[in-house]
């Protein structure tokens, strides 16, 4: 199975912030949206990410006044980007080494979605339920 997929199931709607944006309105967005990160662009590049561990880091570590900084000082900037044709099980493999959450997924240096663990984990389950459903199909038959 391949990104496509999962693009294709869940759209390919991107949640996107500009750089100087506070974490307080960040904040605001995400829990909008019912999400737990944004990217950060500029036109159309992709300056980095900023997640709910980036806001939740931020406040630990300057208290109250982190919901007045900028995005920009506290999103991660260090992306691990896929493209529509990578397999999904290599993308897993990458999260969960990595620990990180979302990944970019880019066709030709253009953004066209983004893909969550979430998303990885809910098709993950999804292709064990219909694996499950065939085998019992099969031992039904005999």
């Amino acid at each position: 199975m391949l990104v496509l997929e999962i693009l294709e199931r869940k759209g390919r709607d991107v949640v996107t912030t500009e750089p100087d944006a506070t974490v307080e309105a960040l904040s605001r967005l995400l829990t909008k949206r019912g999400i737990g990160a944004a990217l950060v662009v500029s036109g159309d590049r992709i300056l980095g990410v900023v997640s709910e561990r980036d806001v939740i880091q931020a406040i630990a570590m300057h208290g109250p006044p982190a919901l007045d900084m900028s995005v920009e000082e506290v999103m991660t900037t260090e992306l691990e980007v896929c493209n529509p044709e990578d397999r999904i099980d290599e993308i897993m493999s990458m999260m969960t080494e990595r620990r990180i959450r979302h990944v970019p997924v880019l066709d030709d240096r253009r953004l066209v979605g983004i893909v969550s663990i979430g998303d990885v984990v809910k098709h993950r389950v999804q292709e064990i339920e219909a694996e499950a459903h065939m085998l019992r199909d099969y031992v039904e038959m005999r």
